[in-house]
C-alpha cells in the first residue's frame, strides 16, 4: 500500500505530462494549417457564392472565421504556456471541445446550406466532397485527442449521411433511382474514412510510445552518467589522501632519513614508488576527467613560448624514452611560437602525446617532434615510427577508457585516458587535435593552437 500511495504523485505527474504533450501537439498542428484552413474555406464560400447565394456564403464565412479566430487565440495561449497545472490542462482542453464544436457544426452546416440550394439528382458532389474532405482533414491532424476527433467526426459524418437521407426522403425515390446510388456511394467511403481515422490515431499512439520510451532512456543515461560522475569524484577524492601520505613516506623511506635501507629492499622501493605515482597521475587524471563532464575545468590562461614548453617536457620525458629503447629527435625553437592557454594543462597534453608514441613505438625508431606555422595557428606535431592505428578507430582514439585493443590479452597496457583528456584540454583552449596514421608504420598527432603572434 505504501509503495502504491508513493507511486500516485509520479503517475499523475506522467499523465499530465502526456497530456500536455498532446495539447501542444494539438495546439502546434492548429496553428500551422492556419493559412491552409482559411484558403480552403475562402474558394468553397467562393464558389458556394457565385453558383447560388453570396448572403448565405458570406455568413457561414464568418462564423467559420469566427471560429478560427477563437482557436487562434487557444492555441498560442496553450503555446505560451511554460508551467503546466491540472486546472491548466483541464482549462485547455475545454477551450479546445469547445472550439471543435463550434468550428464542425459551422462547417457541416455550411455545406448543408449548400446541398439544400442544389438539385436533389445533381448528387450534391460540392457540398459532400467538402465535408468528406474536411473529415479526412480532421482525421490525419485531429489524432491527438479521441473524443476531439470523435467529435468532429460524429458533425461531419451525420452531415454527410444527412444530405442523401434527405433527398431519399422529399424525392421518395426508388431503390433503382440514383438518389440511393449517391447513398450508398457516402457509405462506402464513410467506412474508408473510419478506416483512416483509426489509422492514424493508431501512428500517432505509437509515435507517443516511443518517444516516451526515448525519454525514460534519455533519463536513465543521465541518472547513469551522473552517478558514474560521483563515483568518480569520490573515490578520486578518497584516494588522494592516503596516495600523498604513501607517496610521502616512500621518499622518505628512499631518502636514508630513516636509516639506511637494505640493499635488497632498494628495488622493490622504487616500484612501489613508480606505481605510486602512476597511481597518483591516474587519480589526478579522474579528478580533471569528472571536472571536464561537468564544465568545470578551469584554465589559468597566459602567453607563453610553446617552443621552450615541448623542450622542456621532452627533456623530462627522455628518461621513459630511453627506458621503452625509442630515441626523440627535436625539431623545435625557443621564442618564436607563442600561443595563450594554461601551461601546466598543455604540458599535461605534450607529456601524453610522448608517452603514447613511446609506448607504441613497440622499441623502434624515433620519436620526431616538430613545431610550425600553420595558417593562424601554431602545430605541434608528434611522429612515431611504431604499430600504427587501423582504419575506422578515430572515435575509439579519443574515446574516454577507449583502447583500440580493448581485449583482456592487449599488449600495452593503459587506462585510455590520455588522449581523451588532452582533447578536452585542447579543445578548451579553443584548439583542435587530430591524428594521421599507416598501420604498421606509425602514427602523427597534430595540435593546433591560435597563433597569439598574429592574434594577440
Amino acid at each position: 500500500m505504501l509503495n502504491s500511495t508513493s507511486d500516485e504523485p509520479a503517475q499523475e505527474l506522467e499523465i499530465i505530462k502526456q497530456q500536455r504533450r498532446r495539447v501542444r501537439d494539438y495546439a502546434k498542428v492548429g496553428l500551422q494549417l492556419l493559412a491552409q484552413r482559411i484558403v480552403i474555406y475562402t474558394v468553397a464560400v467562393g464558389l458556394a457564392g457565385f453558383y447560388y447565394d453570396w448572403l448565405i456564403a458570406g455568413a457561414f464565412y464568418a462564423i467559420v472565421v469566427a471560429c478560427e479566430v477563437y482557436d487562434l487565440f487557444v492555441f498560442r495561449r496553450i503555446m505560451k504556456l511554460r508551467v503546466w497545472r491540472s486546472a491548466d490542462l483541464s482549462r485547455a482542453m475545454s477551450h479546445i471541445y469547445l472550439g471543435t464544436v463550434f468550428s464542425s457544426f459551422a462547417v457541416a452546416l455550411f455545406a448543408i446550406s449548400f446541398a439544400l440550394q442544389q438539385d436533389p439528382e445533381s448528387g450534391h458532389f460540392m457540398p459532400v466532397f467538402m465535408l468528406i474532405s474536411a473529415s479526412i482533414f480532421a482525421a490525419m491532424n485531429n489524432h491527438q485527442f479521441l473524443l476531439v476527433l470523435g467529435i468532429r467526426l460524429t458533425i461531419y459524418v451525420s452531415a454527410i449521411l444527412l444530405i442523401p437521407i434527405y433527398d431519399i426522403w422529399i424525392t421518395s425515390a426508388p431503390i433503382t433511382s440514383e438518389v440511393w446510388l449517391h447513398f450508398f456511394t457516402v457509405i462506402f467511403v464513410l467506412a474508408f474514412l473510419v478506416e483512416l481515422a483509426r489509422s492514424f490515431m493508431g501512428g500517432y499512439s505509437e509515435a507517443q510510445k516511443s518517444r516516451s520510451r526515448l525519454e525514460e532512456e534519455h533519463e536513465r543515461t543521465k541518472a547513469a552518467f551522473l552517478a558514474k560522475n560521483q563515483f568518480l569524484s569520490t573515490i578520486s577524492h578518497e584516494l588522494r589522501t592516503p596516495l600523498t601520505s604513501i607517496k610521502g613516506a616512500l621518499a622518505l623511506v628512499d631518502s636514508g632519513a630513516l636509516g639506511e635501507l637494505p640493499e635488497k629492499a632498494r628495488g622493490p622501493i622504487k616500484i612501489a614508488d613508480r606505481n605510486t605515482h602512476r597511481l597518483a597521475n591516474l587519480v589526478d587524471d579522474l579528478l580533471l576527467l569528472q571536472k571536464a563532464d561537468g564544465g568545470k575545468l578551469e584554465l589559468t590562461e597566459e602567453v607563453f613560448d610553446l617552443g621552450e614548453l615541448v623542450i622542456d617536457a621532452t627533456e623530462l620525458f627522455r628518461p621513459y624514452a630511453e627506458s621503452a629503447k625509442v630515441g626523440i629527435e627535436l625539431k623545435v625553437k625557443r621564442d618564436e611560437f607563442w600561443v595563450r592557454g594554461d601551461q601546466k594543462k598543455i604540458v599535461q597534453v605534450v607529456t601524453n602525446l610522448l608517452s603514447n608514441a613511446a609506448k607504441f613505438s613497440n622499441g623502434r625508431g624515433e620519436i620526431l617532434i616538430s613545431v610550425q606555422r600553420k595558417g593562424g595557428h601554431i602545430c605541434l606535431r608528434v611522429t612515431d615510427h611504431g604499430i600504427g592505428i587501423p582504419e575506422g578507430a578515430d572515435r575509439k582514439v579519443f574515446e574516454e577508457f577507449g583502447q583500440v585493443d580493448s581485449t583482456d590479452t592487449r599488449k600495452f597496457q593503459g587506462t585510455g585516458l590520455g588522449l581523451n583528456i588532452s582533447k578536452r584540454i585542447i579543445e578548451a583552449h579553443g584548439g583542435h587535435i587530430y591524428y594521421e596514421s599507416v598501420l604498421g608504420k606509425g602514427s602523427t598527432f597534430y595540435v593546433e593552437m591560435l597563433d597569439t603572434a598574429r592574434y594577440p
